[in-house]
């Protein structure tokens, strides 16, 4: 009896050139974590599902996730064509990956995001699973440098793309990204808004919330760094 194997192909048509091409992914029954960061960075006994995220075209190289924009506008093809295209040398990526595999088709996302003016929340989501791709090599310095990218990209959403003011896992991810690369104070203020909020319901986002807060707490009183006020209150 032949055993399952991780990685199976889809068929994915190119929104700029209409190439037909495959991808991998990763079967559901193999994608459970071994354990999870607190910013959601999974880690994975196997294949890690998070390689195969990104679709690159063969042909043209432009490259998207399922979550990306669905269409494109002619305007958008030129600018493809101008950025991408005309640099790009025709290789595949529809077999395994390995870490730099994945690290460079998750760069050409942000490349084609970045070229067609796709979502702030798509292009922090990519930003964030480059720096996980560090974390994973403990390339501590480019982790921080990507997590930063992603932080503005998250603020922006919450500041301009109108899902923010409730959405408890958008405050409480930039609380968290906040706290990890050292903006402590700012990390209070968004976690304090997951807690102390009524109209967030999310039990989960305000659980993660006030366990991260001790974290931090604890962070700051271990540099001997003056409590906020919030903090002080809950001694």
């Amino acid at each position: 009896m032949s055993t399952l194997e991780p990685l199976y192909t889809i068929k994915v048509t190119c929104l700029n050139c209409d190439h037909e091409f495959k991808t991998s992914r990763v079967r559901p029954s193999f994608k459970k974590a071994v354990r999870t960061d607190a910013d959601f960075c999974a880690y994975y006994k196997n294949e890690n599902p998070d390689y195969y995220v990104v679709r690159v075209c063969p042909k043209c190289g432009f490259t998207s996730t399922e979550n990306s924009a669905t269409r494109i506008t002619e305007n958008q093809k030129k600018l493809i064509k101008t950025q991408i295209n005309v640099r790009w040398i025709e290789r595949d990526f529809g077999g395994k990956r390995d870490w730099d595999t994945a690290l460079e088709t998750y760069k050409l996302a942000l490349l084609s995001a970045q070229t067609i003016g796709d979502s702030q929340t798509i292009i922090a989501s990519l930003l964030q699973h480059i720096a996980w791709l560090y974390r994973y090599k403990g390339e501590h310095e480019q982790e921080q440098r990507f997590l930063k990218f992603c932080l503005d990209s998250y603020i922006h959403v919450y500041e301009n793309e109108g899902i923010g003011a409730n959405n408890a896992r958008l405050l409480y991810l930039i609380g968290e990204i906040n706290r990890r690369v050292g903006n402590f104070n700012e990390a209070v203020q968004w976690f304090s808004r997951v807690i102390n909020d009524k109209n967030i319901m999310d039990a989960a986002m305000i659980r993660a919330s006030r366990e991260q807060w001790t974290v931090l707490r604890e962070q700051m009183m271990a540099k001997k760094m003056d409590l906020p006020d919030q903090m002080k209150d809950s001694e």
